[in-house]
């Protein structure tokens, strides 16, 4: 009875959520009909119909009478249909694995290598997923051996998260328009719910791909099977592999339920994280051009994804935590990969250019606190004028420091096309020793900022 109870409570949740659905597309169409004059007598639009235009390079503007001015795009995303089979997936088995999973678990044994397999399958999906769909497929940041791509699209087919195609073009457009309220799919400006999960669960106009941004993935033969018969693969792999391996263990449901849908809806959750929580909660030591932060806490859970203000600004690094001590397993999997040759090319960004944007966002904290300072209305104390001081006469150095920098690469450029090819060594280690003086003044800056902070007494520290 209480089993029944049980499967039948997530059953209850999806109709209730498939309720509301409806209720907001039939709130939506309400509003769509107090607007269907206007939209198809206007002739502001080069009296085209609405479902046919292309809004991609410019805002359109009604006007109405009770709202003013609304942007048709953004009109378009509160009449969005529901996205069935993300909607039952995503709100039907964290239901089912909140409800089942506490009463197997009272009412059933489950051995070690059930146990085993769940965190087995844990690193598996979760590597595969930033591993392979991530920085291998999305970036391109190292190119890996054929052994070790299939066994991580494997790994990511197990994770339901789409196929190979719908993820990489989606994290391609998420780079491209990072936070842009229409274009990103799941943008940070839109709250957390909408960053989380929201975005998947209608057909909203930006998560509409063409694949016009992955024509390298297109072309791949194994990516195009994946696609194809992506649904199969879920299925097979998740349902038939899951079962089959908690056959030998002695365990079908255990096996499904703990390894099957626990590990999934885990999985999911940790992922979206990243797109949530690490674009509202951390530090931006890197840029703040973007929500994008670094966030220690959930690069645990998310395989070292957590440090998301550096991907955002040096997206093609293989590397998230790319300090040593920066936990960042999927780092430490590709680097050791390319040990024994199974990884290779493994794409990286330059101490000095990853220095000169931590002290440049120093100096931006710097002069934004001096600022708040003076808006205040009250005279600035002692302490902070010659902080105020210190980081002018700082940044005018630092300012030298880069000029010094460009040059240096300029000049780069021109001596490996000049020099005569067994000479190369020679201007190679020149080169190394000028980047090395270059390098070590940027560090200075760093330390000579880190001395103004502590000078009134803020405890500033750099990534």
């Amino acid at each position: 009875m209480i089993a029944k109870k049980a499967l039948g409570l997530p059953l209850k949740g999806l109709r209730f959520a498939i309720k509301s659905g409806d209720t907001l597309v039939k709130a939506a169409s309400t509003q769509a009909s107090r607007f269907k004059t206007r939209f198809d007598t206007s002739n502001s639009i080069d009296n085209l119909p609405v479902a046919k235009r292309n809004y991609a390079d410019k805002t359109v503007k009604i006007d109405t009478s009770e709202k003013g001015e609304i942007d048709i795009r953004e009109f378009e995303f509160t009449k969005a249909p529901i996205n069935w089979i993300s909607a039952a997936i995503l709100v039907a088995t964290p239901i089912a694995a909140a409800v089942i999973t506490p009463w197997y678990l009272l009412t059933h044994q489950v051995s070690a290598p059930v146990w085993g397999v769940f965190g087995a399958f844990m690193v598996w999906t979760g590597i595969s997923i930033t591993a392979g769909y991530h920085r291998l497929l999305s970036h391109r940041a190292y190119k890996a051996h054929p052994i070790v791509k299939n066994f991580l699209l494997l790994g990511s087919t197990l994770a339901v998260q789409g196929s190979a195609f719908d993820w990489v073009s989606g994290h391609r457009s998420h780079h491209r328009h990072v936070d842009d309220r229409l274009d990103d799919p799941y943008s940070a400006k839109r709250g957390f719910w909408f960053s989380h999960i929201g975005w998947m669960l209608r057909n909203y106009p930006s998560g509409k791909f063409d694949y016009k941004n992955i024509p390298d993935l297109t072309r791949d033969k194994t990516l195009q099977i994946q696609h194809k018969y992506y649904g199969l693969w879920v299925v097979a792999l998740n349902v038939g592999m899951v079962a089959g391996i908690g056959w030998l263990l002695g365990d079908v449901w255990g096996t499904l339920l703990i390894a099957g849908l626990l590990r999934l809806v885990l999985t999911h959750h940790f992922t979206f994280f990243i797109n949530s929580l690490c674009h509202m909660f951390g530090t931006r030591p890197y840029t703040d051009t973007n929500t994008a932060r670094d966030n220690f806490f959930l690069a645990i859970f998310t395989w070292g994804e957590g440090y998301h203000n550096y991907h955002h600004f040096f997206q093609y690094d293989y590397r998230n935590g790319v300090k040593w001590w920066q936990y960042d397993p999927t780092k430490w999997l590709i680097a050791g990969l390319s040990k024994i040759g199974l990884t290779s090319e493994l794409r990286t960004v330059d101490d000095t250019t990853i220095k000169h944007a931590e002290v440049q966002m120093q100096f931006k904290t710097a002069q934004q606190q001096i600022d708040t300072a003076t808006a205040s209305g009250i005279d600035i104390p002692h302490a902070m004028k010659n902080f105020q001081d210190r980081i002018k006469f700082e940044y005018e150095a630092f300012t030298k420091t880069v000029e010094e920098w460009q040059a240096l690469k300029t000049k780069t450029i021109e001596l490996k096309k000049t020099e005569f090819a067994d000479r190369l060594h020679e201007v190679d280690d020149k080169l190394k020793h000028d980047y090395a003086k270059v390098e070590q003044k940027i560090l200075e800056h760093n330390s000579n900022l880190k001395t103004a902070f502590r000078a009134i007494g803020t405890n500033k520290t750099t990534a």
